[in-house]
C-alpha cells in the first residue's frame, strides 16, 4: 500500500442519540495507540485535533428529531474541516463519536467529488428520516440526509444536495432494519448485504462484490464503519449492539481487502462507547482494524 498522509480529527459528539458515552469515542481510539500505529505503517500522521462540540443541556426535541440544531452546527464544522483537510492533501480520518457525523464528513468529502462511492458498514441502515424514526435519533439518519432526503436543515449542510446517489451505496452488515428503512432500500434499489448474504456467500465474495460495485462509475470512495457492525461479542462498547453481527476475523478480512483495493479516499469509524466497553475492547478493535485497512500484513 502506498504511503499516504493522514489527516486525523475527532467529533466527541452523542447529541444523535440516547444513550451517553460514544463523546468519548475519539479519546478512546487515540488512547488504544492509532497514531502510532499508522505512523509504524510508514504514513504521514497529522491529528487535527477534536471539533468543539457544544455541551448537551435539556435536551432539545424539535418534530421527530432531537438535538437538531447542536447536530447542524457540529456537523457543519466537521464538514469545513474536513474540506480544509483534504485541501492539504490529506486523506481524511474521522473518528466519531455517534454516526450523525457522517452528515458532516459526507458534506465535507464530496464538495469536489460528484460521484462519490459510500461503503455502510453497520448493523443499521441509517436510513430513516423524522417521518419513519421511531426514536428521532439523527444517527439512525445520516445516510438518509446524505441522499438529500429529511429535514432540509440538514440536507442542505454544505448548500448543496443530494451529496451521494442511492446507485453508489453499498450497505454491509444490517441485520435491524425499520420497516421505513426496508421500503426505502427497495424504492432506491440500494446495494445491500445482510448478515443472512454474509453467512451465505461469505466475507470474501461479498467485499469482492461490494469493491466492484461501489468503484463502478465514481470518483472516490468513502467508507463509514459503524462498531455496531461487528458482533457484540467483539466490539461490546457501541451504542446500539445487535447480535449475530460480523466477526473480528471477517471484518479484519474486509478491511485487508479495501486496503489491497486501493480504492478509499476516506474513512470514518464511529459509535465506540467507552462507558459500555470492557477495559477498552472496543476502540483496540477499531484501531486494529485500521491497521488493516491501511496495510497492516501478517508477513
Amino acid at each position: 500500500m502506498q504511503h499516504l498522509k493522514i489527516g486525523v480529527i475527532g467529533v466527541p459528539m452523542d447529541l444523535g442519540q440516547n444513550r451517553r458515552g460514544v463523546d468519548m469515542g475519539p479519546s478512546a481510539i487515540r488512547y488504544a495507540g492509532l497514531l502510532s500505529r499508522l505512523e509504524a505503517l510508514g504514513h504521514e500522521v497529522k491529528d487535527f485535533g477534536d471539533i468543539t462540540i457544544e455541551r448537551r443541556t435539556e435536551e432539545e426535541v424539535s418534530p421527530g428529531l432531537k438535538n437538531l440544531s447542536q447536530v447542524i452546527k457540529a456537523n457543519d464544522l466537521l464538514r469545513m474541516k474536513v474540506e480544509a483537510i483534504e485541501e492539504e492533501g490529506y486523506y481524511p480520518l474521522v473518528l466519531g463519536g455517534d454516526h450523525s457525523i457522517a452528515i458532516g464528513t459526507l458534506a465535507g468529502v464530496t464538495k469536489d467529488r460528484k460521484n462519490l462511492g459510500v461503503i455502510w458498514y453497520d448493523a443499521h441502515g441509517d436510513l430513516n428520516t423524522s417521518e419513519t424514526s421511531p426514536s428521532g435519533n439523527i444517527h439512525g439518519m445520516p445516510l438518509a440526509v446524505s441522499l438529500g432526503l429529511g429535514d432540509e436543515s440538514l440536507t442542505s449542510i454544505g448548500g448543496f444536495a443530494p451529496k451521494i446517489k442511492p446507485e453508489h451505496i453499498v450497505i454491509i452488515g444490517a441485520r435491524s432494519l425499520d420497516e421505513g428503512e426496508k421500503e426505502l432500500i427497495k424504492e432506491k434499489g440500494i446495494k445491500i448485504f445482510t448478515m443472512h448474504e454474509i453467512d451465505r456467500i461469505g466475507m470474501t465474495r461479498v467485499m469482492e462484490e461490494a469493491i466492484e460495485y461501489v468503484k463502478t462509475n465514481t470518483d472516490g470512495v468513502h467508507l463509514s464503519l459503524d462498531l455496531d457492525g461487528l458482533d457484540p461479542n467483539d466490539a461490546p462498547g457501541v451504542g446500539t449492539p445487535v447480535l449475530g453481527g460480523i466477526s473480528y476475523r471477517e471484518s479484519h478480512l474486509a478491511m485487508e481487502m479495501l486496503a489491497e483495493a486501493g480504492i478509499l479516499t476516506s474513512t470514518e469509524f464511529v459509535e465506540v462507547n467507552p462507558i459500555l466497553d470492557e477495559r477498552n475492547k472496543t476502540a483496540e478493535v477499531a484501531v486494529a482494524l485500521m491497521g488493516s485497512l491501511f496495510g497492516e500484513k501478517l508477513l
